[in-house]
């Protein structure tokens, strides 16, 4: 069986491929494990100074794998308030991850594809590409919540409470859901020209200035709005230097 992530370096960039293009890149955890392992090495390797993530087959990722829930069995709200913590750590540990990572993305992004994208620093995205966030049309919502950090409350809200799944690219480009879109023949070129960009600069400083930048969220209460979705109650969060290890370490606010 091929590997569920694929790698290549080209130059000093590490190329990523997330590949379950049967399942259209649905997100289960193997997969989960196995990208993050993928990322854990870019982190260590020095010859890598950013890496770019993308899908095989006809999607980014179509989103969590709804068929391997089912498959887990009938869960009580304790144990599915555990999945939605773990889920939203492993794409903690994309945002905190060290070197920046560029999502270049076609065909379908939804649901935890969006949410994965947004973990990542940049997006180019494909002209074929469509976002969006099914959840609340079938009883759900959204596991971990990036998209307002992103996009804004306003437009947040009107992706999320409508349920809207074929947000088409150049609408994705107008409210600042992605950085780019080109023509889906141009994307690799196009994805990888941006990140052979960032990979040219100091890389001490790339990643120092991606850390100030993450900053910023961190100081207006993003880790905590996040930690709030997912136990749904309030806690504080401690954390220490950003590394590929971080890990949330959480203290319960009685």
């Amino acid at each position: 069986m091929e590997p569920l992530v694929l790698a290549e370096d080209i130059g000093a960039v590490r190329r990523l491929t997330l590949n379950r293009p049967d399942k259209l890149n649905a997100l289960d955890r193997d997969l989960m494990l196995a990208l993050l392992d993928a990322l854990d090495g870019a982190a260590t390797d020095p010859g890598v100074h950013v890496v770019v993530l993308r899908g095989a087959g006809r999607a980014f990722c179509s989103g969590y794998d709804l068929a391997a829930d089912a498959d887990a069995g009938v869960l009580d709200e304790d144990g599915w308030r555990a999945v939605l913590v773990e889920d939203t750590r492993r794409m903690l540990r994309v945002f905190d991850h060290p070197k920046p990572i560029v999502a270049s993305v076609h065909g379908y992004c939804l649901a935890g594809g969006v949410d994965l994208m947004l973990a990542t620093d940049l997006c180019v995205a494909a002209d074929d590409a469509v976002f969006g966030y099914v959840d609340v049309r079938f009883g759900s919502g959204v596991v971990s919540m990036f998209l307002p950090w992103v996009v804004g409350a306003r437009a947040a809200k009107e992706l999320l409470l409508t349920g809207e799944d074929r947000v088409p690219a150049a609408e994705a480009h107008r409210i600042g859901l992605v950085n780019r879109v080109v023509p889906r023949a141009d994307l690799d070129d196009a994805t990888l020209e941006l990140a052979t960009a960032i990979a040219r600069n100091e890389p001490f400083v790339v990643q120092t200035t991606k850390r100030a930048v993450n900053a910023s969220w961190e100081r207006a209460g993003f880790r905590e709005a996040l930690a709030d979705k997912a136990y749904g109650r309030k806690i504080v969060i401690q954390f220490g230097e950003l590394d590929p290890d971080t890990a949330l370490r959480e203290v319960w606010k009685e």
